[in-house]
């Protein structure tokens, strides 16, 4: 068939707040609310006809933008650049497949937009990069749900030389000691996917918050009296889970270790099979890091193999925090994920030593799917890692693990923090918003594009914050 094309003509934004039912606290913030930002953009294809995509991603202020500024202001700037976005959107004149209309999107319109919405705020108000790609994400992931559509097909299946009109040597360069074995020339992102077809469950791992209880002798009485868990042993019961994430701190090595014994005797004695720990940019050492794993493996050898990885210990800006990790990667995977913007990054990433690379959709399915490549092609190990995703943003979110060949599954969180927030959603994927034998079901996704089925979905959307044009 010959390729098909489209060119967007139109967008719509809305925000749906959300409150959390009990904190969670990573690194040194707590997230307790969050705006999510569902994008709709109209496209037009070559053949004349107009189609409607979505998207959505939560914008997490405290994951995206820490800083000391408050809360409310990040908040508010993040609600303005999508704005503005949706509007700049509208009338992108790149025509194409959704890769080549996101990829230009991203490297000639994002940065000038970042640039002049910074230009007039204190330095302290300036929006970070990362920030900036979650608020261009719910836009980028309509375009991919549109062009499924268009082409009735999921959203997989779309992403190989029947459909893309230029291979990813258009995109990626190889490391440069990799250059005379590694060619991305007549390969396309469908080279690097998992082979279909597509499996309908998936190990799902649930994370752990600094100041989560473990067991009932760590209740405080604040907890709430609702249908869900609230302790670690009971989510495990309940979800039948075998994947735990530990978040820690990072600056305070006897907690962050007493931390990570109590959770892997108590994870080990209820059948859990795998652990990872994440310090979110935290620690500010190497030795930090292998001074744990070699106290953990002298003397808890049993929960160090229970570990089966480390996720982004350290500040995630490479350039200013040149580290040099092989000393980390050498002992366990070592997964890049807020450093992992691009391809860019993870190429000088893994000069630095690291191994692995976490994807998350909120960063643009564009930059995810490219990251995914570069990455498969050098040998390092990937994940699909959680933003906290509710309602629409999970579905993207599954379908990247589901067909990236993850390391083990995918980490979803949003059912422990605002469960109720997905209740029209999970009325019509159930599997998707409850996890059930340790596993997420995306056996609901039957459709072309990202399978929404919005028509079934019982939510009534607030009025929209931009319509363009």
């Amino acid at each position: 068939m010959s390729k098909r094309t489209m060119r967007i003509i139109g967008a719509s934004l809305y925000f749906i707040p959300v409150k959390t039912r009990v904190p969670f606290q990573f690194g040194v913030e707590t997230l307790t609310e969050v705006i999510c930002a569902r994008a709709m953009l109209r496209v037009r294809a070559d053949d004349g006809r107009e189609i409607c995509g979505w998207g959505e991603t939560p914008l997490n202020v405290q994951w995206v933008w820490p800083g000391k500024i408050s809360y409310q202001e990040r908040c508010d700037a993040l609600q303005a650049f999508c704005m503005q976005l949706a509007r700049r959107y509208a009338i992108f004149e790149h025509a194409g497949h959704p890769l080549e209309i996101g990829h230009a999107f991203t490297e000639n319109v994002l940065p000038e937009m970042l640039r002049a919405f910074n230009a007039p705020r204190k330095t302290e108000l300036h929006m970070p990069w990362l920030a900036a790609l979650v608020c261009s994400s719910p836009f980028d992931i309509a375009l991919y749900d549109a062009y499924g559509k268009l082409v009735d097909r999921p959203v997989f299946e779309t992403l190989g030389a029947e459909f893309l009109g230029a291979d990813l040597s258009a995109f990626l360069e190889p490391a440069d000691d990799c250059k005379n074995t590694i060619s991305f020339t007549g390969k396309f992102p469908s080279d690097y996917l998992a082979p279909l077809p597509r499996p309908d469950k998936l190990p799902v791992w649930h994370v752990l918050g600094e100041s989560d209880a473990i067991d009932d002798s760590e209740l405080t009485g604040r907890e709430p009296k609702d249908e869900y868990p609230v302790t670690l042993r009971d989510w495990i019961v309940r979800d039948g889970l075998r994947c735990v994430k530990i978040k820690l701190r990072g600056n305070n090595a006897a907690w962050d270790y007493q931390r990570l014994v109590s959770v892997g005797s108590l994870c080990r004695s209820l059948g859990v099979r795998w652990l990872c720990f994440d310090f979110n940019c935290t620690a500010e050492s190497v030795a930090y890091v292998t001074g744990m794993l070699d106290r953990l493996l002298r003397d808890e050898p049993e929960i160090y193999g229970m570990l089966l990885y480390v996720e982004q210990p350290f500040p995630y800006e490479l350039e200013q925090h040149p580290l040099d990790v092989h000393a980390v990667s050498a002992r366990k995977p070592l997964f890049m994920d807020e450093s992992a913007h691009d391809w860019h990054v993870i190429r000088r990433g893994r000069e630095l030593g690291w191994s692995c690379v976490a994807l998350k959709t909120c960063k643009t399915l564009t930059g995810a799917l490219l990251s995914l490549c570069w990455a498969r092609a050098h040998g390092m190990m990937l994940m699909v890692q959680d933003l906290t995703n509710p309602m629409l943003a999970i579905i993207p979110h599954v379908a990247l693990a589901a067909h990236a060949g993850t390391l083990m599954g995918v980490e979803c969180n949003s059912m422990q923090f605002y469960p109720d927030a997905s209740r029209p959603e999970a009325a019509v994927h159930p599997g998707l918003h409850r996890r059930r034998d340790g596993c997420v079901d995306l056996s609901s996704l039957t459709e072309a594009g990202f399978s929404y089925k919005l028509e079934k979905i019982a939510r009534q959307l607030p009025a929209p914050a931009v319509e363009a044009p």
